[in-house]
């Protein structure tokens, strides 16, 4: 099949290297080397699954050339030393087995190299930082604060570098290049953007110097200039050498801008670089501008800043940030920039690009955008992904063993477990019936889907791929004893989710409020329903005679009408303040409703990764959403929500409807039913306690490969 991506499939040249398509795995710090620098078993097949998929060039992040010095990463790769020549060599050759390149980014951390801090080592930078404030702190949890901050450690050693610490630096880069050409790499790139020590040096805002390093952009870029010479001068015109710039430094009115970028790019092209990856940074002490940069939540954020480049320089241009394989096309194709490079969609699908050269774009597996994977690097753990279970887990989690065993496995639930277990015991060659109670697929994916949007996606891939595999689809099915048994199935795996009943709040039956499934059956009802309220022990719903039944087809449509019509009244309050509330409180929020979220707990967003929740507390303050945390008491009364404060005073909410979005918990009742019944049964995803959809897939992926 023909590919409609002819730009992207076609071969391109960095210096002296020929990549065979323009798709390439940005470099990403992952976490996976060994604890002494090396690059072991568990990395080479992360980046060997890259390679696998179809990428022309893989850039292997942060390799450090100082190691341990300047590291940012407890396990991150090491280039400073000889010793770790053979996992370079063994990494190079794992990925040339299958047709692509391999380059390692060079890379010392300067002022936040947390290693050297958390390892007592002084932290070199240019001058000494100024004070700034910071609202990181705000959005995490205490354990992610711990991580960050070590009350019983000593505070960070700066040490302004002088002229023979620069020496010391240039020389270590060189030196690190010859050894990536020793090792059998293709290429290198010098990273200096991101707030590390070459862009340190790069802004006005970290480099206060008065010397030669310092003041005017010339000065300022010395440092990197210095570095591409000796880096030449060691490694020959020949050997691919290019640089990873910031554009700009969002949130920072006086760091570095795109005209200095631009010059900054016509120096290092006339130093000899071979090419330049456009990025980004911003100001690290605002929690929101860690999804604003380099790894952008808005789409396509550095492409206008990729363009502005590429315009004032004769070398090819690199970029990524949030590009969809339509938008890469045709911007290579309108020459804005050169190479397409991806980070969190390799992670998501490792596969994208062959899926792209054989013309499959739609059996892509999609990126949410949920941030689990820079945010375990955040916490200085691995990296890993929501939606590919596979990502770090690359022989672990492989579907390596076919089954002759000629089983039938049921599977009772369609939520994002289920699909996902179903549609991998299918590829082992098991026979699979899935069982859904519901009418459609999705189970609370679906309700996910309209209050994140991008879940959407990974629910009609998961449908899409249930669809075009071997498993048979039972739906507004019970599944019942005596319906396995007539089944004859072999095994059960039981994935129907979390219970959600309405916790034990004082007035919560009252007719204005909602418990979460509620919210959901609200939100999904079917069609022609009417304007009705029907009551049971867990379930109410109320619903618009028509209006709402011809929308639930289509969650995008569902989520612009709602905008104009949704049953609820001007004043919500949200009872939990985890990753369900936060999400529905900004998806009534923008559909102009008072939103305050009320909680027990002392901060706000369990349940999000970091990283996502930094965005989206800003998001919600912005959209005038109040969040109270370590409310206690907390009752419903008549159209007010009553909760005690933290000072211990008695506080009152109006409202017009209350919205209980918590009291979820893990139910394996019929796994339980089934067992004693004589069945082999198995349980996966959020029946046995709530891990969302990073949680459902990566327990499918599991109990995938284990069942025989």
């Amino acid at each position: 099949m023909a590919s409609n991506f002819p730009q992207l499939i076609q071969s391109g040249r960095i210096g002296s290297m020929t990549v065979k398509n323009r798709m390439i795995v940005t470099a990403m710090g992952v976490n996976l080397a060994e604890p002494d620098g090396h690059c072991g078993e568990q990395i080479i097949a992360f980046h060997e699954r890259q390679a696998e998929g179809g990428a022309g060039l893989i850039i292997l992040g942060v390799t450090g050339v100082a190691w341990p010095h300047g590291g940012n990463l407890p396990r991150q790769i090491a280039i400073s030393d000889d010793r770790f020549l053979p996992g370079l060599t063994a990494m190079a050759e794992a990925v040339h087995r299958h047709g692509a390149k391999v380059a390692c980014q060079l890379h010392h951390g300067g002022l936040v190299a947390a290693q050297d801090s958390k390892e007592g080592r002084p932290i070199w930078v240019p001058s000494y930082p100024e004070k700034s404030s910071s609202d990181l702190f705000d959005g995490m949890l205490e354990t992610e604060i711990a991580v960050f901050h070590d009350p019983d450690a000593p505070p960070p050693q700066l040490h302004v570098m002088t002229q023979d610490d620069i020496n010391t630096l240039v020389a270590q880069f060189a030196d690190a290049a010859e050894r990536a050409k020793k090792a059998g790499l293709d290429g290198c790139e010098i990273h200096a953007g991101h707030g590390y020590i070459i862009s340190e040096f790069l802004s006005p805002l970290t480099n206060c110097r008065d010397d030669q390093y310092g003041g005017c952009l010339g000065n300022r870029a010395r440092l990197l200039l210095e570095i591409i010479t000796a880096i030449r001068a060691r490694v020959g015109r020949e050997y691919p050498i290019w640089c990873k710039l910031d554009s700009e430094e969002f949130g920072k009115s006086e760091g570095i801008s795109l005209a200095d970028a631009k010059a900054t790019a016509r120096m290092t092209e006339a130093a000899g670089v071979d090419a330049i990856t456009v990025t980004a940074y911003h100001d690290p002490g605002r929690g929101a501008l860690h999804s604003e940069s380099n790894i952008p939540h808005v789409p396509e954020r550095l492409v206008a800043n990729a363009t502005a480049m590429k315009q004032v320089v004769n070398i090819p241009i690199i970029t990524a940030g949030r590009i969809e394989p339509s938008g890469a096309e045709k911007h290579i194709k309108h020459g804005d920039f050169d190479f397409f490079a991806m980070g969190r969609k390799m992670l998501a699908d490792p596969d994208i690009a062959n899926k792209i050269i054989l013309g499959t774009p739609e059996q892509i597996r999609p990126c949410v955008y949920c941030y689990c994977c820079v945010s375990q690097i955040y916490t200085l753990k691995p990296v890993k992904c929501a939606v590919n279970p596979e990502t770090a887990f690359e022989r672990e989690r492989k579907l390596l063993i076919a089954s002759d065993s000629g089983k039938h496995i049921a599977v009772v639930g369609g939520g994002p477990a289920g699909m996902e277990v179903a549609r991998r015991l299918s590829q082992r060659g098991f026979k699979v019936t899935l069982i859904e109670r519901d009418d459609r697929l999705g189970g609370t994916l679906q309700f996910a889907s309209i209050a994140y949007p991008p879940n959407q996606r990974l629910l009609d891939w998961l449908s899409r791929q249930l669809t075009i595999s071997n498993v048979e689809v039972m739906l507004e099915t019970e599944a019942t004893t005596a319906l396995l048994q007539q089944l004859s199935v072999d095994e059960v795996v039981v994935a129907t989710g979390a219970e959600r009943l309405m916790p034990d709040i004082p007035g919560g039956d009252k007719d204005f409020v909602f418990s979460g499934d509620e919210m959901r059956a609200l939100v999904l009802a079917q069609d022609n329903a009417q304007l009705t309220r029907k009551t049971s022990a867990t379930t109410r719903w109320l619903v618009k005679a028509g209006a709402l039944s011809k929308l639930t087809k289509n969650a995008g449509v569902l989520r612009q009408a709602s905008k104009l019509w949704l049953p609820l009244g001007q004043r919500v309050v949200i009872i939990g303040a985890e990753l369900v509330g936060l999400e529905l409180a900004e998806f009534l929020a923008e559909r102009g409703r008072k939103v305050t979220v009320v909680d027990s707990a002392n901060r706000a967003g369990q349940g999000l990764y970091l990283v996502r929740r930094l965005r989206l507390l800003e998001e919600l303050k912005h959209l005038g959403v109040t969040i109270i945390n370590r409310a206690q008491q907390i009752a419903i009364e008549d159209q007010q929500v009553s909760y005690q404060n933290y000072r211990g005073q008695t506080r009152h909410l109006d409202a017009d409807h209350v919205i209980v979005a918590k009291g979820a918990t893990g139910n394996t009742r019929l796994a339980e039913q089934l067992t004693e019944a004589g069945f082999n049964t198995h349980t996966i995803g959020d029946c046995n306690g709530v891990g969302y959809i990073e949680g459902a897939i990566a327990s499918a992926a599991e109990l995938a490969v284990k069942i025989n």
